[in-house]
């Protein structure tokens, strides 16, 4: 749901990069007080996890596809906070290497993926499962609600620059991604359970492990993933609002390619392990200063 440039307004750009900038800074103080805080290293391993996760694009109904926003899972591994920062950072590292949402429009990303997507979920995820849902029922529910409630945002969005009617884009937006969240409820309530380990055995590498077999196994099936328009882009498509125009800058892996190994296997798993290596540096930087104690794994 990555939405590109072309598609919003310059006042809408600048209004949702406001925000999106206040919302990061709310997260950072969040995180900096927060009893959970994960450890460096696992910050930066699940937000690698993230990263790769979001290249793969698996089909759905009617000619679309979708992929992995995150949100909850982020937000369920690390905290409503830290979760929230790990999507900004991944989306960050989209826009400026892979040329994915492009960088004017990254406030607008950032506004519907992690402040909804992971800020929204994360705390909808919590309250369900304060009032007595089961973890797995909390995650299919709040998962599946985060994705609606960031392409509703996202249609408010493209309706507020005159990109589209609000009346046609709403429905057709959360029509499509219903069913894109349906996937997105099962893998998060799939992945949770594996990756979260328990705080006993948090402070040593062996919990690292889960997590950085996810990264390489969703590396490798990265060239796979489905070719069929996200559900964005097919109904802009449907609606004739889908708009290319000339980059601000030529981004190094834009499409997820190395560039002079063309489209191929090996490009896309390159491409990917250079995004991986990115985010996980970047992500180590960001945590460290924001907690209390300098821990490197503990969750």
């Amino acid at each position: 749901m990555h939405i590109p440039t072309e598609m919003l307004h310059g006042s809408v750009c600048s209004v949702s990069a406001a925000l999106a900038i206040a919302g990061i800074a709310l997260a950072a103080h969040a995180a900096r007080k927060s009893p959970q805080q994960p450890g460096v290293l696992r910050f930066a391993a699940v937000s690698a996890l993230i990263f790769v996760a979001q290249m793969l694009n698996f089909p759905v109904a009617g000619g679309t596809s979708g992929h992995l926003l995150g949100g909850v899972l982020a937000a369920a591994l690390l905290g409503v906070p830290f979760g929230v920062l790990a999507i900004a950072l991944v989306l960050g590292v989209q826009a400026l290497l892979f040329a994915d949402g492009g960088l004017a429009a990254l406030g607008a990303n950032v506004l519907v993926m992690a402040l909804l997507g992971a800020g929204a979920g994360g705390m909808l995820n919590r309250w369900l499962q304060q009032r007595g849902l089961s973890q797995h029922m909390a995650l299919l529910l709040a998962a599946w609600l985060s994705v609606l409630l960031a392409a509703a945002m996202c249609s408010f969005l493209l309706a507020l620059g005159g990109v589209a009617d609000w009346s046609s884009v709403l429905p057709a937006m959360l029509g499509v991604h219903a069913r894109i969240g349906a996937g997105e409820a099962l893998l998060t309530a799939l992945l949770v359970p594996l990756f979260a380990g328990k705080r006993s055995e948090a402070g040593n590498w062996q919990a690292l492990l889960p997590v950085l077999g996810g990264v390489l196994v969703a590396l490798l099936l990265s060239p796979l993933a489905s070719s069929q328009p996200d559900g964005l882009e097919w109904v802009a498509q449907q609606y004739g609002f889908l708009r290319e125009s000339a980059p601000l800058f030529v981004s190094p892996l834009a499409d997820y390619n190395v560039a002079a190994l063309g489209e191929s296997f090996w490009s896309t798993v390159l491409a990917g392990l250079a995004g991986v290596l990115a985010v996980a540096v970047a992500g180590g930087v960001l945590a460290w200063p924001l907690h209390r104690r300098r821990m490197w794994i503990a969750a």
